[in-house]
């Protein structure tokens, strides 16, 4: 296709520590709360870490990530998205000094990809809170954690100033209504949590997050700070207007964390649902001129989108990445029973730019399938991803119009730009990458690398600035 995207178009992939980094009891490293997930969000979680958590050993990253980047750097990427542990610079998250060692992993690899000229983009806080702020203080339900976190980001900051420009305060932050623990390190069951804990829980993180981003710009004014939400397009499943309406609703829940984030201050349309539900937040003095300090760009997450309905009867949820609907008829899925809608991307980027008129960023996007490595005509181990290949294409063909339609887009990370544990599943069977990590669901594997057929198809589509896809 023409070439459309702009010469400075940041590509690369996307990583998370607790998916991939291993070593999670080296070099003074604490607990998180992913070291209690053995079944990610499936199952409840376990009192200390048990041999069948994959996300203990990951992908060795901790020990590999030399040769993992310069297969990043094979490919052409000029940005690599990765998170740093917490637990890692602070064991407990609220400890006094930081961890040296771990402050020193980071600084390698950041040196590391200054080697071949990558961008490092540093999720700040990635579904991996400290499990000492989980079980004393019940996670971000507890306001004492903005002051951990800004020790935290404070330090990392400071540390990192010339090494890093692109940061992003908390991952999907929009998924804490769905994955307290997960995404707010609240270990108290869902089921016991009221609206107005969750809406409490939301506000430290939001002020948390606008704090990081006022000292950020205070440390470094060249920093370039983002949120990062889980973007789903939600459509009415029928032209009833009461489907639109509660269509309309569905995104408002979904879009008061960039509201916040975007505009400095809390949506009017948030009184009447708090309203109506009987939820009270408390606000410390000071809280509304912090949140005043508004983000550089918004990155998302894009999987799927989801048809919203009024009809209880018709309102039949479907699979997918934490925040879900109604299935839509007219879309085919993936072996995890996702629902696949490139044009859901060409349109919830439209939506959000012009809602914000902020520059977005794609920070996550991916097929998660069964592999089948294989040896080929030459001996090398490979995989023939085909169907990776079409789903990528189809949704960089759609951002590639949503560019076209006049929206500022900074660049694009598939996740995950190398195979991982999942998140949501905390399986290896559900692999996204363009290179092949020989280990398996029941712990066995080599830890080998292989480079699989969509690993150099996006390298084209990289040297080409785009024009290969079709």
């Amino acid at each position: 296709m023409k070439n459309i995207f702009p010469k400075d178009f940041l590509w690369g992939g996307a990583t998370a520590a607790n998916q991939c980094e291993g070593a999670y009891n080296v070099d003074g490293k604490g607990l998180s709360i992913q070291d209690i997930m053995p079944k990610g969000i499936m199952s409840a979680p376990t009192e200390e870490p048990t041999k069948d958590n994959m996300k203990l050993v990951g992908i060795d990253f901790y020990n590999r990530y030399k040769e993992d980047i310069k297969m990043f750097a094979e490919m052409g990427f000029k940005t690599f998205r990765m998170s740093i542990a917490w637990s890692r610079i602070f064991p407990n998250g609220d400890d006094s000094k930081p961890n040296e060692k771990g402050l020193e992993f980071y600084d390698k690899v950041f040196d590391e990809l200054a080697k071949y000229g990558i961008e490092p983009l540093v999720t700040l806080s990635h579904y991996e809170t400290p499990l000492h702020l989980a079980k004393k203080y019940d996670g971000w339900l507890d306001r004492r954690l903005i002051g951990f976190y800004e020790n935290y980001v404070r330090t990392v900051f400071t540390r990192y100033k010339n090494k890093v420009k692109y940061w992003l305060t908390f991952n999907e932050i929009n998924s804490i209504l769905q994955a307290p623990l997960m995404s707010g390190g609240i270990l108290t069951d869902k089921s016991k949590l009221s609206k107005s804990d969750l809406y409490q829980a939301i506000h430290h993180e939001l002020v948390a997050s606008a704090l990081a981003v006022k000292i950020g710009h205070e440390i470094n004014s060249e920093f370039k700070i983002g949120c990062m939400i889980i973007a789903i397009p939600n459509y009415p499943l029928t032209p009833n207007p009461d489907d639109v309406i509660e269509t309309m609703m569905k995104d408002r829940k979904n879009l008061y964390f960039a509201d916040v984030h975007v505009r400095g201050t809390y949506p009017k349309y948030l009184n009447k649902y708090f309203e109506e539900n009987g939820i009270s937040i408390t606000k410390e003095d000071g809280d509304d001129e912090i949140l005043k300090n508004t983000v550089d760009f918004i990155s998302l997450s894009y999987y799927m989108s989801s048809c919203v309905t009024a009809d209880e009867e018709k309102n039949k949820v479907g699979a997918g990445n934490i925040i879900i609907g109604v299935q839509n008829p007219y879309l085919q899925e993936s072996e995890w029973g996702w629902q696949i809608d490139p044009k859901g991307l060409r349109y919830i980027l439209n939506f959000l730019y012009d809602r914000y008129q902020k520059p977005l960023f794609i920070v996550e996007n991916g097929l998660g399938a069964v592999d089948e490595l294989i040896t080929d005509e030459n001996g090398n181990k490979t995989v023939n991803d085909d169907y990776r290949i079409k789903y990528l294409n189809d949704h960089l063909v759609q951002v590639a119009l949503a560019i076209e339609d006049g929206v500022e887009v900074m660049g694009y990370t598939s996740w995950g730009c190398i195979d991982l544990v999942s998140a949501s599943t905390a399986q290896l069977k559900k692999r996204y990458g363009f290179i092949y990590v020989d280990r398996h669901d029941d712990g066995s594997g080599t830890l080998e690398r292989y480079k699989k057929k969509s690993f150099y198809w996006y390298k084209d589509v990289i040297g080409t600035n785009g024009a290969t896809l079709k």
